[in-house]
């Protein structure tokens, strides 16, 4: 039996698992990924940012999503606000990108593994350093690039409506409705996932919500094909491609939902989802994030756990999140003090 916790931890160390299998083919053609690896392309962690197994910023937003939600738990009920404290949240990941360290008793913010510049999205730099969060009502700008969805796995991971928080975290700094609705449906679906839901079901649920959505049908028509496509046979790398590259928010999620719905276990899932000539660590994130709840933490290869970078804090952050959403306890104030204060990056 899978519990709630292994899923918990599945979503945060799958998503991280597919972000590292995919950080040293991200900027490759397919055809260079074949010639630089082989015919099958990548089949484990291969050298970027100077190691094996390494992050991306995909998987740095992700946790700093995490601390914003647990963070904001620290707050008396009245006064939470998830996206706020999001937003505070992402400006110390800012700060992180610039060497600096967390002056308000960040504990992930001191981690030095996140001290480190992995080629974050243009969108999330020039959004969070413009220090005015997006909303929903009033965006930012209006792109619908796919920073918003790969790090929104944590809100379908916290309490209340997930499709809304998801949207609203990915609104601080993606403008376009698409940019924003496919982080809700993510997160929906994880939350579904959570819940022992079927993927096949989390995938309906999601195409539902994002059909009665304002703009939604977009990201809804993505989904759509990639279930449809999944219902006939697995698109191979070649193939792939008629769901798009994975640059734009509805095409990242669709070319990782096909692959976590057509995949026999973790590891292949997760490797379909990279080898392709598009944004390869976004997609393998969303597809672990999907994979690793469906299938629980035990499920990921020991050898992909054991070599990835900062697992034990993705762990950790996981086991919180569990505990507070999951349980109901309080956040653990020495990692998630009160105050949602931002650090300074100038």
């Amino acid at each position: 039996m899978i519990t709630l916790r292994d899923r918990y931890r599945g979503c945060l160390l799958g998503g991280a698992v597919g972000d590292a299998l995919g950080a040293g083919i991200e900027f490759l053609s397919l055809a260079d990924i074949r010639r630089r690896h082989g015919p099958r392309g990548v089949n484990g962690y291969v050298h970027a940012y100077g190691r094996l197994g390494a992050i991306t910023d995909d998987t740095q937003m992700t946790l700093f999503t995490a601390e914003g939600l647990l963070r904001d738990r620290q707050q008396p009920t009245e006064g939470r606000d998830p996206a706020a404290a999001i937003w505070a949240a992402y400006r110390r990941w800012l700060a992180t990108q610039y060497g600096h360290r967390a002056a308000d008793g960040s504990w992930l913010a001191s981690q030095e593994f996140l001290h480190h510049e992995r080629a974050p999205g243009v969108t999330c730099l020039s959004a969070v350093e413009s220090g005015h969060p997006g909303t929903l009502s009033h965006p930012v700008n209006n792109s619908k690039g796919c920073g918003g969805v790969m790090r929104a796995a944590p809100a379908g991971l916290a309490d209340g409506d997930p499709f809304s928080l998801g949207c609203q975290a990915a609104a601080l700094t993606h403008g376009h409705p698409t940019g924003h609705q496919a982080a809700g449906a993510l997160a929906l679906m994880v939350s579904e996932l959570s819940r022992c839901v079927s993927l096949r079901d989390a995938v309906a649920a999601a195409i539902g919500r994002l059909r009665q959505a304002d703009s939604g049908e977009e990201t809804a028509a993505a989904l759509a094909a990639a279930a449809a496509a999944a219902q006939q046979a697995r698109l191979s790398a070649d193939e792939i491609g008629v769901l798009g590259e994975g640059w734009t928010a509805d095409e990242a999620l669709a070319i990782a939902t096909h692959c976590a719905l057509t995949a026999p276990s973790f590891r292949s899932g997760v490797l379909h989802a990279v080898n392709h000539g598009g944004d390869s660590d976004s997609t393998g994130a969303i597809c672990g994030n999907l994979l690793g709840t469906a299938l629980g933490a035990a499920a990921i290869d020991h050898d992909l756990v054991e070599g990835l970078e900062g697992s034990a804090i993705i762990s950790q952050v996981a086991d919180d999140l569990h505990d507070v959403f999951g349980l109901g306890q309080p956040p653990p104030a020495q990692r998630y003090p009160a105050g949602q204060e931002e650090d300074s990056h100038e």
